[in-house]
């Protein structure tokens, strides 16, 4: 009967220190949670507030009262911000497209195709990711001004085709799928082409669905090279509409309008984020295990 009152005791209090952690757990990141989430509240906040009123607050008010839509409607007035957003939807489909075949196509070559000193050919590939991405820069700019690509969407999209890391985080996801069903199929007279199209590329959809987010989000939040290979209006990506708009559009000052601007070029990312979050962590997860 003792022991049994004992064992009892030890349970609750091991129940009590579980429920204890949790809500230690819980409640701190609760607090990381806030802490992660209120620049994107201060922003949608700030957006909503007039000018004046921003300017008359003495000391920052985290609520506002009479909320308005007006700093959006300036955003889209007075710089062509639409035509940025089209021109950048424009850059990143075409750049993703354009790299995601690119890639596959690498990343079978290196898991799949034997062929000599491809294990060398790989390690000088890899070595790429070591040089500074300065002196890619300034490689790219002299070849772009070269070609006579400057202020063309050519320009923008050519030197961001490729990436070494997603080749090699699509190619060892490629190097997890057995031998025997690439065997197996060219006994069937299956090319490699189909066996890539219809094999390994459904096996991996994960991965592709990470990297092709991942490169949609560095496109998209693209600055240095489109401000640097382009002077004209007519290609101005929203890298460049966010400056345009600080120095030409609304003025230093209009923080609420340019905040509205920042909520609308933001927004996009943060929907594709949340609608594809599972498959981001699930591709990398599989990129990141071997066996």
């Amino acid at each position: 009967m003792g022991n049994q009152v004992d064992y009892e005791k030890i349970e609750k209090a091991a129940k009590n220190r579980k429920k204890l952690v949790n809500g230690i757990t819980y409640f701190l990141l609760t607090i990381w949670g806030i802490i992660v989430l209120f620049p994107f509240y201060w922003m949608i906040l700030t957006s909503v507030k007039s000018y004046a009123s921003y300017n008359s607050e003495y000391y920052p008010k985290f609520i506002t009262l009479s909320p308005t839509l007006q700093n959006y409607a300036d955003a889209f007035t007075q710089v062509p911000l639409a035509q940025y957003l089209l021109n950048t939807l424009i850059f990143t489909v075409v750049t993703t497209a354009i790299m995601l075949v690119v890639v596959i196509l690498s990343a079978f070559a290196f898991a799949r195709l034997n062929f000599r000193g491809k294990n060398l050919v790989f390690t000088l590939f890899l070595s790429l990711m070591m040089i500074p991405n300065e002196l890619v820069i300034i490689t790219n700019f002299v070849t772009i001004t070269n070609m006579d690509l400057r202020n063309t969407f050519a320009g923008l999209i050519l030197p961001s085709v490729t990436s070494v890391f997603y080749i090699y985080l699509l190619k060892e996801n490629f190097a997890q799928i057995p031998d025997e069903l690439y065997y197996a199929a060219k006994v069937d007279g299956t090319s490699d082409f189909r066996y890539l199209r219809r094999v390994m590329i459904p096996i991996c959809r994960p991965t592709l669905v990470t990297i092709t987010i991942l490169k949609v989000i560095e496109c998209w939040n693209s600055y240095v090279w489109p401000r640097l290979i382009t002077d004209d209006e007519n290609y101005y990506l929203i890298s460049n509409g966010i400056q345009e708009l600080r120095e030409n559009g609304l003025g230093r000052e209009n923080i609420p309008a340019m905040m509205a601007a920042v909520v609308v070029i933001s927004l996009p990312l943060l929907v594709l984020f949340l609608i594809f979050r599972k498959k981001i962590m699930a591709g990398v997860a599989r990129g990141g295990t071997k066996g």
